[in-house]
């Protein structure tokens, strides 16, 4: 229904360039750097071991995950995973991921607060965004004063997506400033090859939180101007 609108295609068309200019960075910069090897022949997990051992972070632990890049740190079981092509490479792509998780794991010893109000809405989101999008189509259908209402409480519960990936911005970027200073400080890079992939991998992965950011706020933007509408739509 919506998907056909002209409107939708007009405020989400940017926000879906941005999403596939981020997607084209990260696999172009991650295609690059990952066929270049680093200085200490060090693999993602050697790494991930060294890493975890110099930053203090004895009580999590390190599992393989299935799938391309989908490495990630779990904070409720302080769990480090690593996907295949990051665990066996020796590549500058595989240590600027596998420290930049490491930086989150670090974010979770030190209580970072935007990781905690992060962790917080993840339950609200994911009912929010779901049960909000059916509240907003169902008031728009049912129209009137109750459906108005309904509709705005569901951009509100929708609202929520965007929230989410606003709160998720400064968590990222703290993670990877987190891993550049900890790759160097603990001696696993050293030249400014190595420190420039590096940077080139965080920064690509970065742009993509801001692209999915864009996104969310610009769907946001279209429902406000669809539920605004109704009431102009009724007094005529």
């Amino acid at each position: 229904m919506f998907l056909w609108d002209p409107t939708y295609i007009v405020y989400m068309l940017p926000g879906f360039l941005l999403v596939m200019l981020a997607q084209f960075w990260v696999n172009s910069t991650y295609r690059k750097w990952s066929q270049v090897r680093n200085s200490g022949g060090v693999n993602g997990t050697e790494a991930a071991r060294r890493l975890l051992r110099y930053g203090g972070l004895h009580q999590v632990s390190l599992e393989g995950s299935r799938g391309a890049l989908s490495d990630h740190y779990d904070p409720r079981r302080q769990i480090l995973r690593l996907s295949p092509g990051v665990a066996q490479s020796e590549s500058i792509a595989s240590l600027a991921i596998t420290a930049h998780e490491i930086g989150h794991a670090l974010q979770d010893k030190d209580e970072y607060f935007p990781l905690r109000v992060r962790a917080a809405l993840v339950p609200a989101v994911n009912i929010g965004s779901n049960l909000g999008l059916i509240m907003i189509i169902i008031g728009i259908l049912i129209r009137g004063v109750f459906g108005t209402q309904l509709a705005w409480l569901g951009v509100g519960a929708f609202a929520l997506g965007a929230i989410f990936a606003l709160a998720t911005l400064p968590v990222e970027i703290n993670a990877s400033a987190r891993a550049q200073a900890l790759l160097t400080s603990s001696g696993l890079i050293t030249s400014e090859e190595e420190k420039r992939g590096v940077k080139a991998v965080l920064n690509a992965a970065a742009f993509t939180y801001i692209a999915a950011l864009a996104a969310a706020i610009l769907q946001l933007l279209y429902w406000i101007s669809i539920v605004g509408g109704m009431g102009g739509r009724r007094r005529k």
